[in-house]
């Protein structure tokens, strides 16, 4: 450990100091969000952070989710620890990451199906949903696909 890993720091200064990524992921989720909500879509400007709202989303669950969540046999989630009595508890425990995307991802198309499409917001609704449906396919890909000299393959 170097000398200043072992300062000792108070109770808010050691959780900014262990969420900061995700901290920082958040302000800058919300930074393009009020951005968004302040400019004209029609502009190349609104599109941006209209796009910037949908990929920051997908980038903070990446890094929030993939700390909390599990899915057994995908090297894009931490590993499960242990197995639960019940087969039910255990099944939703070791697939925690892909039934949270599923029920979010359903979410987030009930938003944009049943929204206009061709709103401001519509178009968030639509790109955040096609992040999350990617997000879904690279966790079901990665847990039976290899790729040659990639650290994410097995």
């Amino acid at each position: 450990m170097t000398k200043r890993s072992r300062r000792k720091r108070g109770p808010f200064l050691e959780f900014l100091h262990e969420h900061s990524l995700s901290l920082v992921f958040a302000a800058i989720l919300l930074l393009w969000i009020v951005l968004y909500a302040r400019a004209d879509a029609e502009t190349k400007w609104g599109e941006f952070f209209g796009n910037a709202v949908a990929d920051w989303s997908g980038s903070i669950f990446l890094v929030v989710g993939t700390k909390i969540l599990y899915e057994k046999g995908s090297v894009e989630s931490r590993r499960p620890r242990g197995h639960f009595a019940n087969p039910v508890v255990d099944f939703v425990y070791h697939h925690s990451l892909t039934i949270f995307l599923i029920v979010t991802g359903a979410l987030w198309a009930f938003l944009f199906f049943n929204g206009n499409a061709g709103s401001k917001w519509g178009h968030v609704y639509g790109n955040i949903l096609s992040e999350w449906v990617q997000m879904i396919g690279i966790v079901f890909l990665t847990k039976r696909l290899l790729e040659h000299g990639s650290k994410e393959s097995h």
